[in-house]
């Protein structure tokens, strides 16, 4: 049986990396416009298809170091491990969560892992 190309899983882009540059002497003030944009979705994405962004609305969450006006990114892709960040579905609402080994958390449904928490500094 022969395996062609087109079964081959495509490997992942390279993150954003700078080049480096083999300049000596002062560099030109206007060598930033050379650097590669950064995409933050290639950066902080790892699959963009089950990838969603969530808006935090209120502080109820400030315990987890989540709060008003933050967005978290949420991949429904990954499994959720121990001491994970989850958004749940608990009693017919999502929560957020830090998922521990405590069986007295009680029955819920984990709709995704929260990857990354980007804050407003404002």
């Amino acid at each position: 049986m022969e395996i062609s190309d087109i079964f081959k899983i495509k490997k992942a882009e390279a993150r954003h990396m700078l080049p480096a540059t083999a300049q000596t002497g002062f560099t030109s003030p206007a060598t930033h416009y050379l650097e590669p944009k950064i995409d933050l979705n290639k950066e902080l994405v790892i699959n963009r298809d089950a990838t969603f962004f969530v808006r935090i609305s209120g502080d109820a969450y400030a315990h987890l170091n989540i709060y008003s006006e933050d967005v978290l990114i949420v991949d429904r892709s990954l499994k959720l491990n121990s001491n994970n960040y989850g958004v749940i579905i608990k009693e017919g609402e999502f929560k957020i969560a830090q998922i521990t080994n405590n069986p007295g958390e009680g029955p819920f449904e984990v709709w995704g892992v929260i990857t990354y928490v980007i804050h407003n500094v404002r």
